[in-house]
């Protein structure tokens, strides 16, 4: 039984988030529809990570077992022809090791979060982007975004929903960075917590707005309470842009 590395772009408007939910329609059952067509099998499509209703991504990865054996390329095609319309794409499949799993073998995962910092609606980009109308210091925010690269107990931008076993995680890198009119953040971590970048970029947020200055943001994270931090950042902002794997 031939296993299938799938990586997928996906816009999250209109969608679930990843996983299969009682109502509305995820990604991960899109695929499995779309599969069931192609080839008649019921199988289950594992995500490299569960994103959230609304959050997009631009190479999500998955896994999945066939028993028939096709080319990759045959798969990606058809895949795509039966995921229409929903804005789902598979990007590329390819044959993999049967020790090969999408979430266990990710050595990290980079988001990207995007705000729009101007008086003006988004036009082509509604839906993709958070819309700040004040002007936001992306300086001020980026040595804010220092205080929390390393390893520590991110209780303070953790859900109440989150089931992780333990807080503690490391934060390889955030970044934030400024092009035009829109200030981009970006965090890489082997894994994270649920909606953690959303609430560290909302959080970050604030210091941008001059409410907060960059030690505060060291203050939250030692507090170990979500009541300590900033919002969370809505989903239309954040991009799921990369899951890296052992070559």
């Amino acid at each position: 039984m031939p296993r299938l590395k799938l990586t997928i772009e996906y816009d999250g408007r209109g969608l679930v988030g990843w996983q299969r939910q009682a109502e509305g329609l995820s990604v991960q059952e899109a695929l499995e529809r779309a599969i069931a067509k192609f080839c008649g099998e019921k199988v289950k499509v594992c995500g490299a990570g569960r994103t959230d209703a609304g959050v997009h991504a631009l190479a999500q990865v998955a896994h999945v077992d066939l028993s028939r054996n096709a080319s990759p390329d045959v798969v990606r095609s058809a895949l795509n022809h039966h995921l229409r319309p929903a804005a789902i794409a598979v990007l590329a499949a390819e044959c993999v090791s049967e020790d090969f799993d999408a979430r266990l073998s990710a050595l990290y995962r980079l988001y990207r979060y995007r705000i729009l910092n101007r008086r003006a609606p988004p036009a082509l980009e509604r839906g993709r982007v958070w819309q700040v109308t004040v002007p936001l210091d992306a300086e001020a925010m980026e040595e804010g975004a220092k205080r929390l690269i390393g390893r520590h107990d991110f209780s303070t931008f953790r859900d109440s929903l989150c089931q992780a076993k333990s807080p503690v995680k490391t934060l390889d890198r955030l970044e934030v960075t400024r092009d035009g009119a829109e200030i981009r953040i970006e965090a890489r971590a082997r894994s994270f917590l649920h909606r953690q970048v959303r609430a560290m970029v909302g959080t970050l947020k604030l210091v941008g707005l001059g409410r907060w200055r960059p030690d505060d943001v060291t203050r939250a994270l030692d507090a170990r309470d979500r009541r300590a931090g900033g919002p969370t950042a809505p989903a239309e902002g954040l991009y799921l842009v990369e899951v890296g794997y052992p070559r």
